[in-house]
């Protein structure tokens, strides 16, 4: 039986480095996904070109995903910090009650980037526990973004701890593909979002649990 899955990124390309693979797997299965993304680039940081490039890099991946609505909130790139929380709670239920998903695939909230954090703040006053029902949910996993996850500094408070694991070996060149469409983003090897430094992180998760190429996950909360 198929599922709605949310894949909740605060800047296109986190989903694609956290949970690409196993959002390759669940299109394979048959699932409903869906795509929000919180911040947009803005003025004068990013140019009228970029801002086009970086839309289209978007539809290119919410193809190649096949995701079924892509709900872009719009708030500013760099700046989440100075929008009201009241605000992007609400902007971010809307989504949760238009889709009531199943799962919830989510950034980490205990990443360097503050939009990060902001962001994962104000997801988790949505997805309370006693909302949980409400809105359908039954899982809320957090994925590591490469370079933002692990350039935390290193306390326990803010630790990424891997509680879940899914086997992405038949996903990872999608995966990797898929990447090589955010072509404003993407980083040559050696850097940290180099296709070697993706495919090493994938290696070495799989490693964990005895599969070629895993994708780790942090279990947040869960309701049975």
């Amino acid at each position: 039986m198929s599922q709605r899955i949310l894949i909740f990124s605060t800047h296109p390309d986190d989903e694609t480095l956290g949970c690409g693979g196993t959002v390759l797997r669940h299109a394979k299965d048959g699932d409903h996904l869906y795509w929000l993304i919180v911040t947009a680039p803005h003025e004068p940081q990013w140019s009228a070109e970029i801002r086009e490039r970086k839309a289209k890099e978007i539809e290119r991946v919410a193809e190649a995903y096949g995701v079924k609505k892509t709900f872009k909130l719009g708030f500013p790139t760099a700046k989440l910090e100075t929008v009201p929380q009241g605000e992007l709670i609400d902007a971010i239920r809307e989504v949760i009650a238009e889709v009531k998903p199943e799962i919830v695939y989510m950034i980490h909230g205990g990443d360097v980037h503050t939009d990060h954090q902001v962001a994962f703040r104000a997801a988790m006053s949505v997805m309370k526990p006693f909302y949980m029902r409400r809105f359908g949910i039954r899982r809320v996993l957090s994925y590591e973004t490469i370079s933002s996850t692990d350039a935390a500094p290193p306390q326990m408070n803010v630790a990424f701890v891997a509680h879940s694991f899914v086997d992405i070996t038949p996903y990872l060149q999608k995966k990797l593909e898929i990447m090589s469409l955010y072509e404003t983003e993407t980083q040559p090897d050696l850097m940290p979002r180099g296709a070697s430094a993706i495919r090493a992180l994938a290696r070495t998760r799989g490693a964990t649990v005895n599969v070629e190429y895993a994708e780790a996950f942090m279990l947040v909360r869960e309701v049975i």
